[in-house]
């Protein structure tokens, strides 16, 4: 029998526990350890890295323990390591091609494709899975244009609900956007099986989720078999063995994503942003909205049968109402306000006419009863006409709704009602600079706010040459 050699080892507490980056022992002073005093005290042998400081973060600790990040003395070559990825040179597809079998993603060259993939983190294609209805949407698009402008030449997806899906007719950087309700607790068996087998044929180089993740959606993402699998998850126990199937992970800070505002994906956006491998950090772009000339010609025929002229009307905008097309934030329930507010603000506006927006026709008996029959009534539920219906008038004044956001993507001027001062400072960081206005209410419900501190932002509303 072969004799086992003991070594007297220091005090435990020396070394790190075990899920914690335990410090690498040279192998050249240890040639034989027993299996007693490996598990007394767990620590691991490694010849490649005797300075552990210079050791990365790790990445998800549920996937490997025993992985230390990425090695500071691996040297790589010369081939897709440093920069960003280039955008794809070649021609576009020829229709009549019968060999369609043979097209392959953009950017993608067969025999090295997996080089860029490994070593540079290539993203060739990318779907978002996002959670929420048209506001949730509207915020999520600086990520997308994050997304274009660190992967050039990236194909971006989304999956998002039927309202939700709606807005990405204002988004050029978007390819497909799928109509799928992610935020469905007991989805149809056939629907979630075809939309894996959907998700998995695009072959995805990275999912981002929206969408808190527990086992269950994190069991979703991972059938897509993307190569970056990246979501938020439960802040609380039930994200337990979300991250053995996902490659990053985040905490949000409630069980509400939408309670963070403007900001609500900061976490997700600060990561994909990163900087790697001589590219720099990058910036966060500002929300912007493209509208296509057909939306505005719907639009326009729209609010000229209502009664108004381009640019001499102001947008009237968070009509309480039961409709799902009042465009709310999930962040902020008490955002509308009934009909009976709206005629005393409205009553202050002079050189431009009020245009009410309703969600519902259901709706529009209440306005001409309370405002009479003369008055300018639209019927606006998709964000894609509110936004071109935003850019051809003088200013908006809305509660907290997507009518808000859409003002600041266009840069009118605005007035915004809000239930108290801090979800104000949340959902329009740096009003000022968007050239809008925050009323908030003194007693944190929106029924309560002070019209004629309203009516007075509507005089210098009436004075702006911008509403002349």
């Amino acid at each position: 029998m072969a004799a086992a050699t003991y070594y007297l080892l220091p005090n435990p507490k020396a070394f790190s526990p075990f899920l914690r980056n335990p410090p690498s022992i040279p192998s050249t002073h240890l040639t034989n350890v027993s299996l007693l005093g490996s598990l007394d005290y767990p620590f691991h042998c490694s010849t490649r890295r005797p300075n552990v400081q210079a050791n990365a973060k790790k990445k998800n600790p549920w996937l490997d323990p025993f992985d230390d990040g990425e090695d500071p003395n691996l040297e790589y070559g010369s081939l897709f390591v440093d920069g960003k990825q280039e955008e794809d040179p070649r021609p576009p597809d020829d229709p009549d091609n019968p060999y369609g079998f043979l097209k392959f993603p953009a950017g993608y060259a067969v025999e090295i494709a997996s080089l860029g993939l490994k070593v540079r983190g290539d993203v060739r294609r990318c779907c978002c899975v996002i959670s929420g209805g048209v506001y949730e949407n509207l915020l999520f698009f600086p990520a997308i244009q994050l997304i274009k402008d660190r992967y050039p030449g990236v194909q971006i997806d989304v999956v998002a609900s039927e309202r939700g899906k709606q807005t990405y007719e204002l988004n050029k950087n978007v390819r497909w956007a799928t109509a799928y309700d992610p935020d469905d607790e007991f989805p149809e068996p056939a629907e979630y099986t075809d939309m894996i087998g959907v998700l998995k044929g695009r072959y995805y180089d990275m999912v981002l989720s929206t969408k808190l993740a527990g086992l269950g959606h994190a069991a979703f993402l991972f059938m897509t078999t993307a190569r970056d699998r990246v979501s938020y998850v439960y802040p609380n126990v039930n994200a337990a063995g979300a991250g053995l199937l996902l490659s990053d992970t985040f905490t949000p800070d409630s069980l509400n994503l939408s309670d963070g505002g403007y900001h609500m994906y900061h976490q997700m956006v600060d990561w994909l942003g990163r900087p790697f491998r001589n590219v720099p950090r990058q910036p966060v772009p500002p929300f912007r909205v493209s509208i296509s000339r057909k939306l505005k010609e719907v639009v326009e025929a729209k609010y000229t049968k209502a009664g108004v002229k381009k640019g001499k009307y102001v947008v009237i905008h968070g009509i309480q109402s039961d409709s799902k097309a009042s465009m709310q934030s999930r962040g902020d329930l008490d955002s509308l306000l009934p009909i009976e507010v709206w005629a005393e603000i409205t009553d202050a506006i002079r050189e431009v006419t009020p245009l009410f927006v309703i969600p519902h026709e259901k709706e529009r008996e209440n306005v001409e009863e309370i405002m009479g029959e003369e008055a300018s009534i639209i019927f606006i539920t998709t964000p894609g006409q509110m936004a071109a219906l935003i850019n051809d008038s003088a200013g908006v004044i809305a509660t907290n709704t997507a009518a808000i956001q859409l003002a600041n993507a266009r840069d009118k001027p605005s007035i915004a009602l809000f239930g108290s001062e801090e979800k104000g400072n949340k959902f329009v960081p740096q009003a000022e600079e968007k050239k809008c206005t925050v009323i908030s209410s003194k007693t944190g419900k929106l029924i309560d706010i002070d019209v004629e501190a309203v009516k007075n932002a509507i005089q210098t509303f009436n004075v702006s040459p911008a509403l002349v």
